[in-house]
């Protein structure tokens, strides 16, 4: 074998010793990246397993148990859901709780644009309006509603006394049926609009002002130019706003817990305080399993219908 041949052989060699060390070493790095990727996931994944998935495994075992938190579970297959079926409180607190989202979601969605197209002028003080809308969101709800039930008390509340300014004999908001799901919608927009109006105030900042330029010199006035300009603009911040506020409104509960305790005549009864009794005062907690499973199917059911209708309407394109 001549020289030539032993140094191509030696550096063969080498060349496969130095491409084995390296494919030993990636793998290597790869299994040690894993490593710490999954350990830096593991926190969220059990969160994920202990607070979400297995919750909702529970509480389908529920629906088919009676359990008072006491006495071990006893199976009792559909006796919940008949039960619930057939309790006619339920209907009404359903009929309640619609009404609460039709109140709430449309009137917060519509004062949160219009404030927010508002404050995306050059006005003075904005940081404090803008704070002012805010503050409520960020205040405990107990609270809230402590100071609301002496603005609605029938004698010495602030909104009755206003209007006996004008002459007008102020209803008791809080006791009479008819008035009661006003009060609450009027706390419930005053309390959420401050969310809806910064995601707003976001969307209207990222618009650029060449739409409007461009639409200015073709003669387009301010009403053209918010639902042809704006408005579409906005959509994407419209259907996240709108999806978020069904859920919450759907899920009404301290307002209605704290003034009214779902009265009177269970006027204010609203899904929420129907579960919260149940498993908690009664200590059903399979017929409260139950109730929890529809409410969640009924926000399901809303949110795959904006979706579906989102289609038609959503302009991701800017």
């Amino acid at each position: 074998m001549d020289e030539n041949h032993k140094e191509v052989l030696v550096v063969e060699g080498i060349l496969k010793a130095y491409k084995i060390k390296k494919e030993n070493t990636g793998s290597y790095l790869q299994r040690y990246q894993n490593f710490w990727g999954y350990l830096f996931i593991t926190p969220q994944i059990l969160g994920l397993v202990c607070f979400t998935i297995g919750p909702i495994f529970v509480t389908v075992y529920l629906c088919f148990v009676n359990w008072d938190f006491i006495n071990a579970p006893i199976f009792v297959g559909l006796e919940n859901f008949t039960k619930l079926f057939t309790d006619t409180i339920f209907y009404k607190t359903i009929t309640n709780t619609l009404v609460f989202v039709i109140g709430i979601v449309p009137l917060t969605t519509s004062l949160a644009l219009f404030l927010a197209i508002l404050g995306n002028r050059k006005i003075r003080f904005l940081g404090l309006y803008k704070a002012s809308l805010f503050l409520p969101m960020v205040t405990s709800s107990i609270a809230i509603s402590l100071i609301w039930y002496w603005i609605y008390a029938p004698d010495i509340g602030l909104l009755n006394i206003a209007l006996s300014f004008f002459g007008i004999n102020g209803p008791n908001w809080l006791r009479d049926p008819v008035f009661t799901k006003p009060a609450l919608i009027i706390l419930c927009v005053w309390r959420g609009v401050g969310y809806s109006f910064l995601l707003f105030l976001a969307g209207l900042k990222g618009i650029s002002h060449t739409y409007y330029e461009a639409a200015e010199i073709d003669g387009a006035n301010e009403r053209q130019q918010f639902f042809y300009i704006t408005f579409p603009l906005l959509s994407p911040v419209t259907f996240f706003i709108l999806v978020t506020s069904f859920i919450g409104a759907f899920g009404i509960f301290n307002e209605a817990y704290m003034l009214t305790n779902g009265g009177p005549m269970y006027s204010s009864y609203t899904m929420m305080l129907y579960l919260y009794n149940y498993a908690f005062k009664f200590r059903e907690m399979g017929q409260a399993a139950v109730v929890s499973i529809v409410l969640a199917a009924v926000q399901i059911a809303v949110a795959a219908v904006q979706f579906g209708a989102s289609k038609k309407w959503v302009n991701y394109d800017v």
